[in-house]
Formats: C-alpha cells, sequence, structure tokens
C-alpha cells in the first residue's frame, strides 16, 4: 500500500481533500467532551507533528482510539483539510485508524512529551531518535553528510572504501584497539612482544584503522581526487565532549596539490554545506535556533567569513599577549589546547580561523617538513563554539626525510613498505585534510556534547546497544 510521508503534506505537495494512509507514532492526545480525539503524529521526516481528527463514530474508537496513548505506532486513512487552527495549515480527518503497535505499559514508557535531559537520553540511546532533538541532527546529519558527497562528485573526487582493519598507525601515536581472534586468555596474560602473532586470523599484528588517508593517499598518486569517508577509531583514554573512541571520517587527497588548494577545498566545502542547509533544513535549524540562540546566524557568518589565516608562531604571541591564565602555558611547541582555541577563536578573531606551519614535533610524520626544518606545512581549522573540525597538509612527497620522520617518530619502517613506494615510483606534490563529522555536526547545532550527536556513542567503558 502507497503510504505518504507526514512532511510531504505539511509542506502543501498534495491539495486537500485528498485521501491519503500515513503511518507514524503517537506524540500526544487529547479528548473532547463532545467525543473528538485530536492526535499528533510524526513519522521522522519532519519535525512538525500532524494533527489528526477522529470522530467517535470510527468503529474502534472506544475500544481503541480512546487508549492511545504516546509512543504508540499507527496506521491512518483519512483527508487531507486546511486546519482552523494558526498552529498548523493542514489536518487529516480520520476514515480509519489501524493500531500498528500498542505501548505495554504506558508509565514505564521512557519518552514523554516534557523534556529530557540529554544525559537522560544517552541512557536510552535506542529509544531517543523519537524525540525532536535528534530528530533534528540526524535530519542535518543526512544533508551534510549528501552534500559531502554531491561537492566531491562535483569536484571531480573519487570515493575509495578505505580499509577498516589495518596494520599500520597512520597518527604514530600508538592508540589504536586491536583486532584478533587469539585466545583472549593468552592475550591477557602476555606482553605484546611474546605474543605469536603469526597464528592470528591476518597471521600479523591487526588494529582498527584511525585514519583511512594513507591508503587513500595512494590512490590519489593515480586518479589525483579521491576521498575516503567512513568510520574511525582511536584508542584515547578521553571522555571530553569533544572525543570519542568512534567517529566518522572525511579525508580528500589531492595529488599536484598545495596546502593552499586544500584549504580553499575545505572553505567551499564548508560554505557549500552550510548554505545547503539554510536551503533544505530550515525548520531543523530553527528549532535549534530558539534552544541554542544564532545557530542561522553562525551560519550565515560562516559563509561570509574571511577564515583569517595565521601562523602557529603568531598565533603563540597572540595567547602570550593575552595575559590570560590558561591551565596548559603557553610555549612555542606546545599543542594548542581547547582552552586556547576558545579564546582566540572567540575572543580575539571572533571567527573561524586556519593556523598553518606547526612544530614537527607535535604532528604525524607524513606531513611535509618546511625548509625550516621545524615545521611542517600542516593546518587546522578551529570554529567559534568547538574548536578543531578541520586538520590538514601537504603530505612529505620525498622519501629520504619521510624516512627519517618515520624514525624519528619511532614506527616500524617495514609496516610502511608500501607508503613509501609511492614516494619511489613516479613521487608527486599532494596534500589533503581530515574533517570530523561529528564535530561539524555540534558546530551546526549548537549541541556541545558530540555523545549526543552520534547515534550509539562509543567511549571509555562505555560501548552499549
Amino acid at each position: 500500500m502507497i503510504t505518504t510521508s507526514i512532511t510531504h503534506i505539511i509542506e502543501g505537495k498534495l491539495l486537500t481533500e485528498t485521501k491519503i494512509t500515513i503511518n507514524g507514532w503517537v506524540k500526544t492526545k487529547r479528548t473532547s467532551k463532545i467525543g473528538i480525539t485530536f492526535i499528533s503524529i510524526n513519522d521522522g521526516s519532519c519535525l512538525e507533528n500532524l494533527q489528526i481528527i477522529i470522530k467517535k463514530n470510527i468503529h474502534n474508537y472506544k475500544n481503541n482510539i480512546l487508549k492511545l496513548t504516546t509512543g504508540c505506532s499507527i496506521k491512518v486513512k483519512g483527508i487531507i483539510k486546511y486546519s482552523p487552527s494558526t498552529k498548523q495549515k493542514y489536518e487529516i480527518h480520520a476514515i480509519n485508524i489501524i493500531i500498528l503497535g500498542w505501548v505495554k505499559d504506558p508509565s514505564s514508557y521512557p519518552i514523554s512529551p516534557k523534556k529530557h535531559s540529554m544525559e537522560y537520553l544517552r541512557k536510552i540511546a535506542h529509544l531517543r531518535p523519537r524525540t525532536n532533538i535528534i530528530g533534528a541532527i540526524t535530519r542535518i546529519r543526512q544533508t551534510i553528510i549528501y552534500k559531502i558527497h554531491k561537492f566531491l562528485n562535483n569536484h571531480g573526487f573519487y570515493w575509495i572504501p578505505t580499509p577498516i582493519i589495518t596494520t599500520i598507525d597512520t597518527e604514530g601515536n600508538g592508540k589504536m584497539f586491536r583486532v584478533s581472534t587469539l585466545n583472549k586468555n593468552h592475550l591477557s596474560s602476555s606482553q605484546d612482544k611474546n605474543i605469536n602473532f603469526k597464528k592470528d586470523f591476518f597471521g600479523k599484528e591487526t588494529f582498527l584503522t584511525v585514519s583511512g588517508q594513507l591508503n587513500a593517499e595512494s590512490y590519489s598518486c593515480a586518479l589525483s581526487k579521491v576521498y575516503a569517508f567512513g568510520p574511525t577509531f582511536r584508542a584515547e583514554n578521553s571522555n571530553t565532549k569533544k572525543h570519542l573512541s568512534e567517529f566518522w571520517m572525511l579525508e580528500p587527497e589531492i595529488a599536484f596539490a598545495k596546502l593552499n588548494d586544500v584549504i580553499k577545498l575545505a572553505i567551499d566545502m564548508l560554505i557549500y554545506i552550510s548554505k545547503s542547509l539554510l536551503n533544505e533544513r530550515d525548520k531543523d535549524l530553527f528549532f535549534f535556533e530558539k534552544k541554542k540562540k544564532k545557530n542561522k546566524f553562525k551560519l550565515k557568518k560562516l559563509i561570509s567569513s574571511n577564515f583569517e589565516q595565521i601562523d602557529y608562531e603568531e598565533a603563540i604571541k597572540i595567547l602570550k599577549k593575552s595575559n590570560t591564565n590558561f591551565k596548559l602555558p603557553v610555549n612555542w611547541g606546545i599543542d594548542i589546547s581547547t582552552e586556547h582555541e576558545k579564546y582566540l577563536t572567540e575572543k580575539y578573531f571572533k571567527t573561524p580561523i586556519i593556523i598553518k606551519n606547526y612544530p614537527k614535533k607535535i604532528k604525524p610524520f607524513y606531513m611535509r617538513l618546511n625548509k625550516d626544518n621545524k615545521t611542517v606545512s600542516a593546518m587546522d581549522i578551529l570554529m567559534p563554539g568547538i574548536g578543531e573540525i578541520i586538520g590538514g597538509s601537504e603530505r612529505e612527497e620525498r622519501i629520504e626525510i619521510l624516512d627519517k620522520r618515520i624514525k624519528e617518530s619511532k614506527l616500524n619502517k617495514k609496516k610502511y613498505w608500501w607508503y613509501r613506494d609511492l614516494r619511489i615510483y613516479g613521487t608527486i606534490p599532494h596534500a589533503g585534510f581530515g574533517m570530523g563529522v561529528e564535530r561539524l555536526i555540534s558546530f551546526i547545532t549548537g549541541v556541545k556534547n558530540i555523545k549526543d550527536i552520534v547515534p550509539f556513542p562509543r567511549t571509555p567503558k562505555n560501548a552499549n546497544f
């Protein structure tokens, strides 16, 4: 049977007096003294609920309709009518209603019409999609991901499904989840150096990937413009609002490119996404506008922003001159922290900024060494309210320098044999960046805790659902 989505009705895509069938979940119900029941339902296709008018002459009115509660699922056959209320333009006059699923114990149903805290909703992540806020986040996420693919496709990029299981550490910090089928008792009681990984499933030590970048680079060195887009994993024992153990990363890689090329690509993509959201997700954005204030203004400001660009050294000078008592003292060589990002983006520049040319000691081995031999040709894009959302660099294409950086990072050169081959067989200048999708959503919606952005968050000591 053909059903109609609620968003099509609310947007006026169907004429009044049209007979339709819709499905959804009951949000609220009230019954008048004259025997008319008003039910608002939602099917997830939009933020707004649709009102259903049910008269007492419907055959299952007493036995079913009057017993409906929040959370019940129903199928409604009815006629689209103009609503006399100023709160909505259309309503449905029911002809027939079928109860698809009851809430067996309404008193225990955890999603009530009242407002719930985000902390409470995390405990019921399997049901929180039924709330307005998680529904709005989900629709915004869908549009962002679709527009990312569309933008990159329009710019001649190919998507590369890079492996989730890997043998190498892209970031070089060793914080990776091991993948193994060896006996768990053996793994837990042995030192790593004594484990015989030749007996493991892959015949060697393997991990969940922290990045698809290195694999994507191999394809960019043949197809010029490619991108990886998928889940990545970090075994960092961090429970901040900005960190997850599993998250989604976009990683474009461009052959024959310099740092300015990837900066331009990143800015153009952010502006394209922002314009698309303003055009296509206006109501969901307005929902967050009411809750968080200035969300739509924030996107409009991003679109018109100059994205102030400064060197790392200049950023350090600004922080030192601020006379602010930072928890992490400011000196050349530090990794710029959240409090520093906050000062630079929200107090000093009051706009998105790009910091370039970081000390090599705080950046991964694959970033291209600058002529000063102290810094690398890297950049981070920082946003007010969230901090870093994009990090990129030119990739080190010179084999001698790459080998030296691998050694300085105390990595096993043999594991990177195939990555080194790219520098031996027709090496080229190339560059790329990585963007955490959840952090972008956090910036756009104003939802500060990234655990509320991802459907089922994976964090230290938490892998429920």
